[in-house]
């Protein structure tokens, strides 16, 4: 998705742009009447308005997107609780939930649709300096030379591997088993989180043919908790699921096949080196506790492309880590802050001792009671603060 979006930025710009990807980069005909895809991203209002500047938005809305207005937070060991809303800072949502299949056809075919190249089934197996230039190599044997290579291709990136980008890591010692279920209670375009003694669960809102009583789960817990999961039948797990969540959208009455995805956070010591920068998943893998990886992604590759098209206009030199730094100085504090303050969340929720369970059902209730302070949260998730970058400003 990110690698496609910075491609999408830099059309019409003079430069030669080359796409390649392990997949066939083919669009699927949407099936309006499919099951959800169990994975799906939670789009903040300065990722629509990037996807809305790049063509890629109403391609979005065609297939399926489900927006929400409101989210509930609360902690099941205490009574704390927090309420945010997006008519509090006067919006008309908060953002939206897209299954990642209907984002990358969007994106696909916005790509298939421009000059721009595109290089299918191609899969990285070496990559070394030559000269000025990086010279790739292909698992066909097919060659490729380029001054300047941008890698966008997810957390277990091969070009951070091939280039011996450092990395700082750890394992959150949690799973995450992600889904969709039927309750019979409707959602009201609400994103409910609890968070549990084990881990957070949210439930997010899916809308098809106008019904909300769909949502996607994510549920963070113990690798064994997860075993333990992911091993009951549907009726065991829907009921299960339901316990967890207090019940709070009715039964839960059906699921979809489940998927269970280890937990690791990835940092990468620098983003750029001559002729390299890092995006998305490839910089920066963030506990999936408020959603906000992809957009993270997408604000890198609207950063990225900006300072891109301002060196070229300068005739500046794009491979220049000089150039690339610029990139790097206005993310990564930023990226940092906001992988730092989840940290925070996750260490503070999982916490045992009586004072902090104190600590953080007081600071819920409080912050529920400052209605400027939660719109400053608010504002924050929908990007109407902060260095953001042209394609990405209100």
């Amino acid at each position: 998705m990110v690698g496609s979006a910075l491609a999408l930025a830099l059309q019409d710009s003079g430069l030669e742009v080359l796409l390649l990807d392990g997949s066939a980069l083919s669009v699927k005909p949407f099936d309006a009447e499919a099951a959800f895809e169990p994975r799906v991203s939670a789009l903040s209002a300065a990722s629509q308005r990037i996807l809305e500047r790049l063509g890629v938005w109403d391609g979005i809305v065609q297939r399926r997107s489900s927006p929400y207005t409101d989210m509930h937070v609360w902690d099941g060991s205490g009574t704390g609780q927090i309420h945010f809303s997006a008519s509090s800072v006067h919006a008309d949502v908060l953002g939206h939930i897209v299954e990642n299949r209907v984002v990358q056809d969007a994106l696909l075919e916005r790509l298939h649709d421009c000059d721009l190249g595109l290089l299918a089934n191609a899969r990285l197996e070496q990559m070394r300096r030559s000269g000025d230039d990086w010279l790739l190599t292909l698992a066909d044997g097919r060659s490729l030379r380029a001054p300047l290579v941008i890698a966008a291709d997810g957390a277990n990136s091969a070009v951070r591997r091939l280039t011996g980008v450092a990395t700082r890591e750890w394992d959150y010692l949690h799973h995450a088993i992600v889904t969709s279920v039927r309750c019979t209670q409707a959602h009201r375009k609400t994103a409910w989180q609890r968070f549990t003694d084990h881990g957070p669960l949210a439930f997010l809102p899916l809308e098809r043919d106008g019904q909300q009583d769909w949502c996607s789960i994510v549920w963070s817990t113990t690798p064994s908790e997860a075993e333990r999961l992911m091993a009951l039948d549907d009726v065991a797990f829907c009921a299960e699921l339901e316990r967890a969540f207090e019940g709070r959208l009715g039964e839960v009455i059906s699921a979809d096949p489940r998927l269970c995805v280890p937990l690791r956070q990835r940092h990468a010591k620098r983003y750029v080196a001559q002729g390299l920068a890092l995006i998305g998943d490839a910089a920066h893998t963030i506990h999936p506790l408020a959603g906000q990886g992809v957009n993270l992604g997408f604000l890198d590759a609207a950063v990225l492309a900006q300072v891109l098209l301002q060196a070229h206009e300068r005739g500046e030199s794009l491979a220049d880590v000089k150039v690339l730094s610029r990139y790097e100085r206005r993310r990564m504090p930023h990226n940092l802050a906001l992988m730092a303050a989840m940290e925070g969340f996750e260490r503070l929720f999982q916490a045992d001792p009586l004072p902090l369970r104190w600590l953080r059902n007081t600071g819920l209730k409080v912050v529920e009671r400052m209605p400027e302070a939660k719109a400053l949260f608010v504002r924050e998730a929908l990007g109407l603060t902060g260095d953001l970058p042209a394609l990405a400003k209100p």
